[in-house]
């Protein structure tokens, strides 16, 4: 992992990070089976992974995790976290998406009736692509219901440092384990890569 720089503004708090010998295909594959890492990707604070509603082969969007986890405030929560649409994204949250692999995360809510009540609180963007050493790119934290202060920007961003900074220690070696998994259905995969811009940016490979 390479030096990390956080950024904040009206909109929200930014994370820009690199890795080292991480691949944007490894990257891809972890947003569809989270829970095969999720421990690993912070162990102080975070607690098993369950999927509410399960990733499906080729498409993640719409998927729901429950995220279970304890920040540096040490406040618990279960977090309902939905795979978002980019067609949904209010453009003020588009604008800041710039690298060709994209997820895009909301929390939904803190308990079951979130599945059937949604509320968006707010975006988490992560964002990748190619380097010459690996990958670079960048983690974005935007409220919507949940406008969020200086303060708790910063504790989110100590939190995705941690997380992203984890990718490291655990991604290369998980993503070859699990090659020889070759049923969808207990490894899935899709390729997030992105293209276009603002209104016309979509999925190349996703029919959303």
């Amino acid at each position: 992992m390479k030096n990390m720089k956080i950024t904040q503004d009206e909109v929200g708090t930014h994370i820009d990070w690199q890795h080292d010998g991480i691949t944007p295909k490894m990257i891809d594959w972890f947003w569809s089976n989270m829970e095969k890492g999720f421990l690993l990707w912070h162990p102080a604070q975070h607690e098993p992974l369950t999927w509410a509603v399960p990733v499906q082969q080729g498409n993640p969007i719409g998927a729901v995790h429950l995220a279970p986890q304890t920040w540096n405030d040490g406040t618990r929560q279960n977090l309902y976290i939905r795979f978002e649409t980019l067609e949904s994204i209010v453009p003020e949250a588009k604008k800041y998406i710039e690298y060709e692999h994209v997820i895009v995360t909301s929390c939904i809510g803190l308990g079951e009736e979130s599945l059937s009540n949604p509320q968006n609180w707010g975006y988490r963007i992560h964002q990748w692509e190619k380097t010459d050493y690996g990958v670079k790119g960048k983690s974005n934290a935007i409220g919507l219901l949940k406008k969020e202060t200086h303060e708790q920007g910063l504790i989110w961003a100590d939190h995705c440092m941690e997380e992203i900074g984890n990718w490291g220690n655990f991604l290369p070696q998980l993503y070859e384990l699990f090659k020889v998994v070759t049923n969808p259905k207990y490894n899935p995969y899709t390729d997030l890569t992105v293209e276009g811009k603002g209104d016309d940016m979509k999925y190349k490979f996703i029919k959303e």
